[in-house]
């Protein structure tokens, strides 16, 4: 369950790997036509996702951070406006096979004994598949260490051959990784998110609504907790869609309702736009108010795990057009995760909120000989494993 490849690795590299034939003429319905997307409905749900790229939207994002504080003192019997306990909140980045590591570190932190409950959890990309079971907890370990120490290429991609990727929308057919996503996202897991909803804490996905060119972040607590009959389907195809990187995966078709009439999405990785997200700036105004009011404001930490390394990574690049196209791409997704991991630091900063950052250091060395290679995939869980249970040493600024 992760992006298809490493960021550093051209997406190419999965359509040579696999050798599979097929050939598709992908359809689709009626798009959302323009300056609409954000009156499409998917379940109906007022605050079943967000644009963040539109005032409103950022509003309705704001609404519910506020509406889950107060479930959060409901459920601990808190007064109105009495501050909450120290609130924890973690970002897990994208990085293909590399999501591993964040795996790893995150059930060292188990055995280490002061892994926290998270009141947010965020993901984009093998980010977004991390999530459920770092938003869950603990008990979840087990799972989670299963998806990044056994999965093989065969339970992520088919593929379609080149002649047939041609025609398709995809090098690949990820329909393999909508199985496996099912196989852990089931009616308990999504009901314990919906628990988790209920009482204060939030996790959201983000995804990249390829025909209006906008981020989305969708709100699964909420989703879960409709109790609409597509919920499920719907939240193992949002984290599908966040996997989705254009051009090697399939994009994930999301069905929505315009008007009456069916409309259709198309939605991909949500790298596309961010490597890792926390919360929009503009939503710490209120605290920034209150600490200046010197109100009580509640203590919070943020922790970003970035799945990949944060140095430059040399490469002798072959003097081919894939190749140098490959490595620009590559070097493009890298220096968009530093910038993402500095603009979470800064408003961080600016907000009054411990900053702790991981990453993968210098001094993991083993190279991706194939995706998803499963030697690979255990010595990088192996490696954030070990960091985590013997008290991961968090970066409280983003490396220079």
């Amino acid at each position: 369950m992760a992006a298809p490849i490493a960021p550093r690795r051209s997406f190419l590299a999965l359509g040579a790997a696999l050798a599979l034939p097929g050939c598709e003429l992908p359809v689709r319905g009626p798009a959302v036509p323009r300056g609409r997307t954000d009156e499409a409905k998917v379940l109906g749900l007022t605050n079943e996702r967000f644009n963040i790229f539109n005032r409103a939207g950022l509003q309705a994002l704001e609404a519910e951070f506020i509406a889950a504080g107060e479930r959060s003192r409901a459920r601990l019997g808190l007064r109105q406006g009495t501050p909450l306990p120290p609130v924890k909140l973690l970002a897990v980045s994208g990085g293909g096979e590399n999501g591993a590591f964040g795996a790893g570190l995150l059930c060292g932190w188990t055995e280490q004994g002061t892994r926290p409950e998270f009141n947010l959890v965020t993901g984009v990309s093998t980010g977004a598949l991390t999530a459920p079971f770092a938003f869950l907890g603990s008990a979840h370990d087990a799972q989670l260490r299963s998806v990044y120490t056994e999965l093989t290429l065969a339970d992520v991609a088919r593929s379609r051959g080149l002649l047939g990727a041609v025609f398709a929308d995809g090098l690949a057919d990820n329909s393999p990784l909508f199985r496996t996503i099912s196989r852990y996202m089931n009616e308990e897991m999504l009901a314990a998110i919906a628990g988790a909803y209920r009482g204060g804490r939030l996790m959201l996905i983000g995804t990249t609504q390829l025909d209006a060119q906008l981020p989305v972040i969708w709100n699964i607590g909420a989703i879960a907790d409709s109790g609409h009959p597509r919920a499920l389907d719907l939240t193992r195809r949002i984290l599908l869609a966040s996997a989705a990187i254009p051009g090697a995966f399939s994009p994930v078709m999301i069905d929505v309702t315009l008007d009456g009439e069916a409309r259709q999405e198309m939605h991909v990785d949500g790298g596309a736009f961010a490597q890792a997200f926390l919360y929009p700036a503009s939503l710490g105004e209120g605290r920034r108010a209150r600490l200046r009011r010197g109100t009580a404001a509640a203590v919070a930490d943020a922790y970003v795990i970035r799945n990949a390394r944060l140095d430059p990574e040399w490469a002798d690049v072959e003097r081919r057009t894939l190749g140098i196209a490959g490595r620009a791409i590559s070097t493009m997704i890298a220096a968009s995760g530093y910038n993402d991991v500095l603009r979470i630091y800064s408003n961080t900063q600016r907000d009054g909120i411990g900053f702790h950052l991981a990453f993968i250091g210098t001094d993991f060395d083993q190279q991706l000989p194939a995706p998803f290679d499963q030697g690979y995939m255990r010595a990088l869980f192996a490696y954030g494993y070990e960091r985590g249970r013997r008290g991961y040493d968090w970066a409280r600024r983003p490396p220079a």
